[in-house]
């Protein structure tokens, strides 16, 4: 895609947001079911993923991690935001990779140490990128990319979450 196809693709959706703010605001959403032994299905639109314990909390390893979800969809969304970014400046990008590591103590998930920290201590995001751009055009697709990827940034600043549960009837 060229920037002037992006720019066209985008410039009406801009056009709506500043015209109606509220057009603006949607609301994701995300489905899972509670399956057999410790699990639970969610439906990614595209497939149906099992989730399940980690084998450093007893898991086999035949279910994906709910954990490896968060560093994949953090990794997909930079990368997505990386190729808009460079496909707005004009910078060629001939192929690359993104990698995501994040560091967990499970003795906080397992409750065998009370001050050792539950979720993530760090997480670190790396790109490598083939092309021959210059390292000032680089600084600013990778602080662009900063600034627009979605789940980078929710995860920088994490929003209000709520919790709620209800009694129903398994159907």
């Amino acid at each position: 895609m060229k920037a002037e196809d992006l720019r066209s693709l985008q410039a009406p959706l801009k056009d709506r947001y500043r015209e109606q703010p509220a057009a603006a605001l949607v609301t994701l959403k995300a489905r899972g079911r509670l399956g057999e032994g410790i699990t639970c299905k969610v439906d990614t639109g595209r497939a149906l993923v099992e989730a399940g314990l980690h084998p450093a909390t007893g898991g086999d390893g035949s279910m994906v991690c709910s954990g490896d979800m968060l560093l994949e969809a953090l990794a997909a969304c930079a990368g997505v935001t990386m190729s808009a970014v460079a496909t707005a400046l004009g910078i060629e990008i001939r192929g690359g990779t993104v990698r995501t590591e994040g560091d967990l103590d499970f003795r906080g998930t397992l409750g065998v140490d009370k001050e050792a920290r539950v979720g993530f201590q760090a997480i670190r995001l790396h790109f490598d990128l083939d092309t021959d751009a210059p390292e000032e055009q680089l600084a600013k697709l990778v602080r662009l990319t900063e600034r627009y990827c979605v789940v980078y940034q929710t995860l920088r600043q994490a929003p209000a979450i709520t919790i709620a549960h209800r009694v129903t009837a398994v159907s």
